[in-house]
């Protein structure tokens, strides 16, 4: 067995030990205090199983498949912002769908160099198209509201995917699979750190008229919990040091804050409370990768910068 499937098999090991541990505190709450409600943990911790089997089997097999999973959760996302964004659905089919599929295949095939040509092709095509279907009312608005749902969900999240086709990301210690678990379980962990440390400490809210239970000691808790846990993962997972990994998990908090509250920003303007309903205990799936539209990017870059 190779040091690569040892680091990342010990990886996954670690994500399946907190899900049983969180399970096993959920059982005992639940005998032991059950005048306490909590369906809404309970549901929560289901699905983040039903999400870490789903994650780990797209990612064990063949990188095109994993890059097929990105491309399904990028459709469901896109679906699910334009619905809350009641956005011009003919548009939406005509241009978001097209531009996952041209992408994702770029991705797939490995021809990176040519995946920046799509947001450009789509940033000319979803205003002609809106033109040549004869809309003028709001015009502006409706350009710029489907445009925003496409590079969130489409190009943003993308750079996820990305790492799975880097030919320096073999170089890491548990190569590309491993840069992946690595940024995926940082940005989750970062949401779980900041919604404990809010509950435990948080006092002042950040950005109060968007989200309220958003707070300075959520904020600042969590993103310290989340470059403690980047600088212990980033060499066992990624080509970088100690030091480095702290940098990137402080990076990665305060890019998977301002992510969530982006997302809570567009929720509110929408007036809903959750973006879907496809995840019990979280809402849609765009809910639950609202940070991870800010990390990947970060991350991707970085690790192109420092360790391509």
């Amino acid at each position: 067995m190779s040091s690569m499937a040892v680091n990342l098999q010990f990886a996954l090991g670690g994500i399946y030990a907190v899900l049983t541990a969180a399970t096993a505190i959920d059982f005992s709450m639940r005998r032991l205090r059950p005048a306490l409600d909590l369906t809404e943990v309970t549901l929560r911790i289901r699905s983040w199983w039903a999400m870490a089997v789903v994650f780990t089997i797209a990612l064990l097999m063949h990188p095109a498949v994993s890059v097929a999973f990105f491309a399904l959760v990028s459709v469901i996302a896109v679906y699910e912002f334009l619905r809350m964004e009641d956005a011009e659905n003919r548009t939406a089919w005509l241009v978001a769908y097209p531009a996952i599929a041209a992408q994702y295949v770029l991705v797939a095939v490995g021809a990176l160099e040519y995946v920046m040509l799509v947001p450009l092709v789509a940033t000319l095509a979803v205003p002609a198209t809106l033109a040549m279907r004869g809309r003028t009312d709001r015009f502006a608005a409706a350009t710029g509201t489907v445009l925003l749902g496409i590079f969130l969900t489409v190009f943003a999240l993308g750079h996820a995917a990305y790492l799975l086709v880097l030919p320096e990301a073999e170089a890491a210690p548990a190569g590309a699979a491993g840069l992946l678990v690595f940024l995926v379980v940082l940005t989750q962990a970062n949401d779980v750190a900041q919604f404990l440390w809010g509950k435990a400490i948080g006092r002042r809210p950040v950005a109060p008229l968007v989200s309220p239970a958003k707070t300075l000691g959520g904020l600042v808790g969590g993103v310290g919990t989340t470059a403690l846990i980047a600088a212990a993962m980033a060499p066992l997972l990624t080509p970088f040091s100690l030091l480095a990994g702290l940098g990137i998990g402080l990076g990665i908090g305060i890019a998977g804050f301002v992510g969530d509250i982006t997302m809570s920003a567009l929720k509110r303007d929408a007036g809903v409370k959750d973006t879907g309903s496809m995840l019990p205990g979280h809402g849609g799936v765009l809910d639950r990768i609202d940070s991870l539209i800010f990390t990947a990017p970060l991350f991707f870059h970085f690790f192109r910068v420092f360790a391509g």
